[in-house]
């Protein structure tokens, strides 16, 4: 079976994550890559102590496609189209695959924070209360 090296690439996790290895060769003699980070199935997991998923991908997806959908529809549509759109087209790309990562804390409020960022936007506030 043949290697393709330009898609194949080694992540570490564990507890020695950190240690710098020799180049792992094909059977033609190509080394592949080692990197700290890499995308499987649209989800990207980051070399760590633990299975650890990198969320900022998707959170730069949500936020081009929110500023895509307020740019074409802008302020004419009601609130609730715009929020019908979001949630049909956008939510589905901050969330995909987040059943497969663990999230900590800080992940969990990195997501509430651009929730509420995307209805201060949509409400036209600049306050968490009347969100």
């Amino acid at each position: 079976m043949v290697i393709n090296v330009k898609k194949s690439c080694c992540l570490r996790i564990g507890p020695k994550n950190d240690f710098s290895s020799d180049a792992i060769l094909t059977s033609n003699g190509v080394a592949i890559p080692w990197v700290n980070e890499l995308r499987y199935v649209g989800i990207f997991i980051v070399q760590s102590r633990n299975f650890k998923c990198s969320l900022t991908n998707a959170k730069r997806s949500f936020y081009r496609s929110a500023n895509a959908i307020f740019g074409s529809v802008g302020r004419i549509a009601p609130e609730e189209a715009t929020l019908q759109l979001i949630s049909s087209k956008c939510v589905p790309v901050l969330i995909y695959g987040l059943e497969a990562c663990r999230l900590l804390k800080s992940d969990l409020s990195s997501l509430h924070f651009i929730i509420n960022r995307f209805f201060m936007k949509l409400f036209r506030t600049s306050s968490i209360d009347v969100v």
